[in-house]
């Protein structure tokens, strides 16, 4: 940590350096040029900043230490001695993929009352004040692919923290009332969820694009929560939970020899189990891969239309990965700078908040999406404008200036990946989990660096397809209809009633 830390006030000092260049003028814009014409102040002529040209920052992060233990945990170790504080992360191999059909929202309410749920050890309230007690939060939650779990703990009560956070995955034992509470919570969040125009959009964009049945599309219901029971939980968490399908990350001040004995007899007797590999249902034809514009709308009132539109993309193996990076960044993913931004926003004023986002998969397509709040009246505009600049990708190349701008980005940002010991762990941990190589984000900043316009323009022909979008609109049914009729036939989605 003290190098990463060395490093980054470096590259502090050196920005400082920058922007004092900036504001003093340098006729050769170099670093160097600067410090040996500091004496001959009268001779320095004023550029444009932003001319400047500077060599990119180098960066390497530390390499944590991989350990598999005998009952198949696999346990990354990066050791940081500035503050003395341990924090162990944990990724599980588990998912809302796993949900039965009729107990949709089963694995996030194993998640939340894992840690809310006591132990076989120790109950509910003695957990919660014991963790309160040292200071050491424990989470844990389960997503669609995959489960995780934190500790934060001060070094001197590792020994008791470990513990504890071992007991909350290998044994919890899901209190009843805490179960009931958890339950509940869920369900009125299900009441209320239609309350929100933004949250509307979202979940019914993902169900436009991979079927409402698909994992990443399908939601739990009143009823679907209300059948859940802890024996369910119980099963839930003995069928999916195993050690060898665990990715354990361990940051901070601990001495590894030590960490290791203490890891191995906390875990070492907790016995593998049959870790179920992710296999997601293949996404609905009947709507998502349909060869045509789809349009739909949500009847709801309020003073905007909220736009989603876009279509399935690829995964993070496809080659087109790095081109479609940098196309997002400059169609609308940069913010102030992007085509987006610039012409729905700045030039014609449709909308306040405008951009587009880009997705990849791992085990199942991406998303390629671009997002508008408008004027109601402005509906049809503003999706005129949105396929027009992207449409416009697929027409010609990119500006140099536009290339430059995304790719210095890029390459810039990257050493944000590795800002800190468990962000580089994590970074390991999720690579591995995905099944990817643990070079793989230095293998994409060399290929950003590597793309030209041809390779942009080439890729936006490949893989934008604007005579296939899915576009979603929400707002007043009455005014949508023939705002939205000039891209296809809209259909209206009805949102079945809540509570």
């Amino acid at each position: 940590m003290r190098r990463i830390s060395r490093q980054l006030s470096a590259l502090s000092s050196f920005c400082a350096a920058v922007a004092l260049i900036a504001s003093l003028g340098c006729a050769s814009g170099s670093v160097s040029a600067f410090f040996n014409q500091t004496n001959q102040t009268n001779q320095i002529n004023q550029t444009d900043p932003r001319q400047m040209v500077f060599a990119p920052v180098a960066f390497t992060p530390p390499a944590p230490e991989r350990v598999v233990l005998d009952n198949g945990m696999v346990v990354y170790l990066l050791e940081d001695h500035e503050l003395p504080l341990v924090t162990i992360t944990a990724t599980i191999r588990t998912g809302g993929w796993l949900d039965p059909s009729d107990k949709i929202g089963l694995a996030g309410i194993a998640g939340a009352t894992m840690r809310t749920g006591g132990t076989q050890r120790i109950g509910a309230a003695e957990l919660d004040r014991e963790l309160e007690h040292m200071a050491a939060p424990v989470s844990v939650g389960i997503g669609t692919e995959s489960g995780s779990a934190m500790v934060d703990v001060l070094a001197k009560d590792l020994p008791r923290g470990l513990r504890l956070f071992a007991d909350v995955l290998m044994t919890p034992a899901f209190d009843p009332a805490r179960v009931e509470l958890a339950k509940l919570q869920t369900i009125e969040g299900i009441r209320r969820r239609q309350d929100q125009p933004q949250s509307i959009v979202g979940r019914e964009f993902a169900k436009l694009l991979y079927g409402p049945a698909h994992p990443y599309a399908r939601e739990s219901t009143v009823e679907s929560v209300s059948k859940i029971t802890r024996d369910d939980l119980l099963a839930f968490h003995a069928n999916t939970v195993h050690p060898n399908g665990i990715i354990l990350g361990v940051t901070g001040d601990f001495d590894r020899a030590a960490m290791l004995v203490l890891l191995k007899e906390t875990f070492g007797a907790w016995a593998k189990g049959d870790v179920a590999p992710i296999v997601l249902p293949p996404v609905a034809t009947d709507v998502a891969h349909a060869d045509k514009t789809v349009v739909r709308f949500v009847g709801k009132s309020t003073s905007q239309t909220h736009l989603r539109v876009g279509h399935l993309s690829i995964k993070e193996n496809d080659t087109d990965y790095p081109a479609l990076t940098v196309l997002n960044d400059i169609l609308g993913g940069s913010s102030f700078r992007s085509r987006l931004f610039n012409d729905v926003r700045t030039k014609r004023g449709l909308a306040y908040s405008v951009g587009s986002s880009f997705r990849a998969g791992v085990r199942e397509q991406g998303v390629w999406a671009m997002r508008a709040e408008t004027k109601v009246e402005s509906t049809q505009e503003a999706i005129s404008r949105l396929t027009a600049n992207m449409e416009q990708l697929r027409a010609q190349p990119v500006t140099d200036e536009e290339l430059a701008e995304a790719k210095e980005s890029f390459v810039n940002s990257f050493v944000f990946s590795f800002a800190s010991p468990s962000a580089i762990v994590g970074r390991l941990i999720g690579l591995e989990y995905d099944g990817l190589p643990k070079d793989f984000l230095q293998q994409l900043r060399d290929k950003v660096v590597k793309l030209t316009k041809e390779d942009l323009l080439a890729a936006a022909r490949k893989q934008l397809h604007p005579d296939q979008l899915r576009i979603l609109a929400v707002g007043p049914p009455n005014a949508l209809v023939p705002l939205l009729s000039s891209f296809g036939e809209a259909k209206e989605i009805k949102l079945p009633p809540e509570g």
